[in-house]
């Protein structure tokens, strides 16, 4: 999937999804690793979007973020607190 997203927009939608969604970016990562087996970007985007009622912008941001850091094996830091959680 291609990035349809400026890095600096990509930032204030995860930024703003524990306010928007009601939930942390680590709960969405979870949804999405426990998810139906969808490989392809847009196909987990589409399902999250669908799914959750969620607006195609964020459900993109939620998987580009989480294809990211599992590339780069980072830990999620829970946004209320500023920890990591594995």
């Amino acid at each position: 999937m291609s990035v349809t997203h400026s890095p600096e927009l990509h930032a204030r939608l995860i930024e703003r999804i524990p306010t928007v969604t009601g939930r942390e970016l680590s709960e969405w990562f979870d949804t999405l690793e426990k998810g139906p087996g969808l490989t392809r970007c847009l196909e987990r985007t589409n399902w999250l979007a669908d799914e959750y009622g969620l607006s195609h912008g964020y459900a993109q941001a939620i998987v580009q973020e989480h294809d990211r850091r599992r590339r780069n094996r980072m830990p999620v830091p829970d946004q209320r607190t500023g920890s990591s959680s594995r």
